[in-house]
């Protein structure tokens, strides 16, 4: 069972008006959004170039991710959303990604997400930087 305590870096967003559909629940775009959001901060953390120029660079490419959604948020509330790896590959890591109601004090969405290191410029993968291993081993045991 997930909890909030398995996730030390956690962020908070707000739910919008707009972020609710018709059916007067969060849009499940809006929960990727959410992991997106974290995924990136979560990639400056571990020192993965987000930002490129035009002559390219090594940094990461979400290469798969799913999502399971336990309970419907609605507006008024506020996502608190952690990420964490969960398993280091020879060419690529594995993220988890969940999305707690605050309001409810309980899980709304999970997410995983394969990350792949990527040359923007030869535009191929490349392998996974022993730098980012270290990063990754180092945040999770803090």
């Amino acid at each position: 069972m997930i909890t909030i305590k398995d996730f030390p870096h956690l962020y908070d967003f707000p739910v919008h008006w707009g972020d609710v559909d018709s059916a007067k629940h969060v849009n499940n775009l809006v929960y990727l959004r959410w992991a997106e959001t974290v995924r990136v901060l979560y990639f400056e953390a571990i020192g993965v170039n987000t930002s490129f120029g035009p002559e390219g660079g090594t940094g990461a490419i979400l290469a798969w991710q799913d999502c399971k959604y336990t309970f419907p948020m609605n507006y008024p509330d506020t996502a608190r959303v952690g990420t964490r790896t969960i398993e280091v590959l020879e060419d690529r890591f594995i993220m988890q990604t969940a999305i707690f109601s605050k309001g409810h004090d309980r899980l709304a969405a999970v997410s995983k997400q394969a990350i792949v290191p990527y040359d923007y410029g030869a535009l191929r993968k490349v392998a996974l930087p022993e730098r980012w291993v270290a990063e990754i081993a180092r945040l999770t045991t803090s």
